[in-house]
């Protein structure tokens, strides 16, 4: 029991008090260590411990008294209702604390199963500023495990969704000065009219603040429990003067990348200037907020081929016209290979094959490479592609994708995108920047000038290579097999593509789409989204057009 409380009885029943007064008034249940603390009954009674869901009634009745607790500013009350008492306390006390918010009202939702979820509209004050705050968020209500007792199941996301384990809320003057990001054309970005920005905007003031010439302002900020990460800015009480950061970032392909993948759930893409590397757009769509078009980590799928037909060029296994099989399946160490619904296709050609996305002709031709058939795809991909060294300086955090030294079935697999080969939006939208241009300019989004930080290299294509992948990539979409074709019809200019679907543990197919027009590229994926041209298709057409 905490230090300063005591137990009273009252009309034969325990009561917890502190200070005179009693915690009752918010239906206190108490915890142990599941959360559930002291046992309420005679001296030798032994309370009945349910199990099973909680019922509607116990969601209902716990959710309003924890709401009420912690409306009220009464930290440690909230914290008995929770499943982790130790852990929420600290959480819910900087809420009026740390982070001086007050005037709480929390209005719940209509409970979907164990789940209740909830606006909150508060008031921040410090320092003589006063600033309105709201937000929404969920929580669920679980059974404890020793009493029985319907508690909140405890996560830093029910204070506010955007809260992480170890993190900290505050108001004060801010850790940095503000910045003003601009876009190319000087442009203001502001994480309210590009969402999909917040996480960048927060970095790129972490990382340039102080050497961009503004001055601190009192805010309300998320402070992460890792160093180097960014704080993440709530609210803003009073601007300080912000310095000015140029990006190089297109407001109007911004735009489009923000309301494509609005089109889908859990998408995200990235567009960049293939002349360059220049970034023209990053944007999200996804529940945790996460900058996945830069980070994301996940197999490409099909996508891939580009590198895999590089490197079958190179390696002297194919070219554009010359014949190739494309049987239904194939077999590598004992595992089978699928086309998409076992198609085959007679008399192909590599250009036929890379445009109907045929498994089974990117798998086989590579085995005269024996020993060196695990280790091939890597090597294509970080000396011409610029791909897998751990060396990009984009100016945030990124990945720069990964295709480690492959054996058995696990080769196969990587030539089509799959097996442990990782890539980032941002990753694929470069490779097809590369093909583009003829050789590989690292993406960046804040200029090498500004802080003198080195960019990776890597080889130019040879010249026949990269005129052979154009036009595959041209062909993929425009030709009337060419799995592109479709999305890409609304796109103008010298246009190329090249579609994905990488299956994951089961689930339904990622769809990746990378292409080019002109001189721009991009490359998106939307997770559980199917084949490449059904989904993430259109999300790479849209932000095509934009910078058409």
């Amino acid at each position: 029991m905490r230090s300063g409380a005591k137990v009273a009885v009252v009309g034969g029943v325990f009561v917890l008090v502190a200070g005179g007064v009693g915690y009752g008034a918010y239906g206190v249940l108490g915890s142990d260590g599941d959360g559930d603390s002291g046992k309420v009954g005679s001296r030798n009674a032994t309370p009945e411990v349910k199990t099973g869901p909680p019922s509607a009634a116990e969601i209902s009745e716990t959710s309003k008294s924890f709401f009420d607790a912690w409306a009220a500013g009464d930290a440690a009350s909230a914290a008995l209702l929770t499943n982790n008492e130790a852990g929420a306390e600290p959480v819910l006390a900087s809420y009026g604390g740390a982070a001086h918010i007050g005037d709480v009202k929390i209005t719940p939702g209509p409970a979907v199963g164990t789940k209740v979820p909830y606006t909150v509209r508060a008031t921040v004050s410090y320092g003589g500023k006063t600033r309105p705050l709201s937000y929404a968020s969920e929580l669920a209500v679980v059974r404890g495990l020793t009493t029985g007792k319907a508690l909140v199941d405890w996560e830093p996301t029910v204070v506010h969704p955007r809260l992480t384990e170890g993190a900290t809320l505050r108001t004060g003057e801010s850790s940095t000065a503000a910045i003003e990001a601009v876009d190319r054309n000087g442009v203001v970005l502001t994480k309210e009219k590009y969402p999909s920005l917040g996480t960048i905007l927060d970095t790129l003031r972490q990382k340039y603040g102080d050497s961009a010439g503004g001055t601190p302002g009192i805010e309300t900020w998320i402070e992460p429990a890792e160093d180097g990460q960014a704080d993440i800015n709530l609210l803003t009480l009073a601007k300080g003067k912000p310095g000015k950061v140029r990006t190089t970032l297109d407001a109007n392909v911004q735009a489009a990348a923000e309301k494509a993948v609005k089109r889908y759930g859990e998408s995200s893409v990235a567009a960049v200037q293939p002349s360059t590397g220049a970034i023209r757009a990053i944007a999200n769509n996804r529940k945790d907020g996460y900058n996945a078009a830069m980070s994301g980590q996940l197999a490409p799928g099909s996508t891939m081929k580009i590198v895999t037909a590089a490197m079958i060029i190179q390696n002297g296994l194919g070219s554009i016209d010359a014949a190739v099989e494309c049987p239904s399946t194939v077999s590598w160490d004992g595992v089978t290979f699928h086309n998409l619904k076992d198609f085959s296709v007679g008399n192909a050609t590599l250009r036929e094959a890379f445009a109907r996305s045929c498994n089974s002709t990117f798998i086989k031709p590579v085995k005269p490479l024996g020993d060196r058939a695990g280790s091939a795809l890597g090597q294509e991909a970080r000396d011409y592609f610029g791909l897998g060294q751990d060396n990009w300086q984009t100016g945030v955090p990124s990945f720069d994708g990964r295709i480690p030294e492959s054996s058995g079935a696990e080769t196969a697999a990587s030539y089509i995108g799959q097996g442990k080969v990782l890539m980032s939006p941002l990753n694929m939208a470069s490779v097809s920047a590369t093909v583009k241009n003829g050789g590989f300019r690292q993406p960046y989004l804040i200029a090498r000038e500004l802080d003198d930080r080195p960019f990776a290299e890597a080889r130019p294509l040879p010249a026949n290579v990269s005129e052979q992948l154009r036009q595959m990539m041209r062909y993929t979409a425009t030709s009337p097999s060419g799995t592109g074709t479709e999305p890409m019809a609304s796109v103008g200019g010298d246009k190329g593509a090249k579609t994905g679907s990488a299956e994951v543990d089961g689930q339904t197919s990622n769809s990746w789409f990378t292409g080019f027009s002109n001189d721009l590229a991009a490359a998106a994926v939307v997770q559980e989204g199917g084949h490449g041209g059904d989904a993430a298709g259109p999300v790479v057409a849209e932000v095509l057009r934009a910078g058409g």
